[in-house]
């Protein structure tokens, strides 16, 4: 074997384990010794990650978003992934502020005569209520609320039948009802909205 020859395999050899080796390789930062079961491994006692932050609409033009993807949703104030495929994205909001359904604070309904096909904008009440509290306490920074009705979805868990008939909500949160009786102290209808 003459040493062209050598020098070939031993290069090819080098190669071979060189690519080996970085294709098993953690990357870190702010550490030396990555963790074996992480790509990236970042450590700090005086930052954090910053993931690139977005309103919805923006969020919404990102072209084929790969599922894991994840952002900061501005206008939702929530660190939002997406769980669904690229050709059908599905955003979820994954901060711990969030809850993924809630109950419709007090709601007045117009029951004082007998009627029907009347309707109110339960995300309109939802949102009168959220963003213009009558009272906080000191500090307070406000009720984080979604912008767009179509941020959530509605439903009546239960109401009094007695009073209320034909009930039906559309997609923008808009409740429409008939009156069929006279409500009393304990009438109720209870709405919960649930994050989509």
């Amino acid at each position: 074997m003459n040493i062209i020859t050598t020098n070939r395999a031993f290069l090819a050899l080098f190669f071979i384990v060189t690519n080996f080796a970085l294709s098993f390789a953690q990357v870190g930062i702010g550490t030396a010794s990555p963790d074996n079961s992480s790509i990236l491994d970042i450590e700090s006692s005086t930052g954090g990650v910053l993931v690139p932050r977005m309103t919805t609409a923006a969020r919404n033009r990102i072209s084929s978003p790969a599922t894991g993807l994840l952002i900061y949703d501005t206008t939702r104030k929530c660190l939002s992934q997406q769980v669904g495929p690229s050709n059908d994205p599905d955003w979820v909001c994954i901060s711990g502020n969030v809850v993924r359904f809630f109950y419709l604070p007090s709601l007045n309904i117009d029951t004082s005569s007998k009627g029907n096909r009347r309707t109110i904008d339960l995300y309109k009440a939802y949102k009168d209520q959220f963003s213009s509290p009558l009272v906080s306490s000191p500090g307070a920074s406000g009720i984080p609320y979604f912008e767009s009705a179509s941020d959530l979805e509605y439903y009546v868990t239960d109401y009094d039948t007695s009073v209320l008939s034909k009930l039906s909500i559309n997609s923008n949160g808009v409740l429409t009802y008939d009156v069929i009786g006279d409500a009393t102290a304990c009438s109720f209808i209870n709405v919960v909205l649930v994050v989509k």
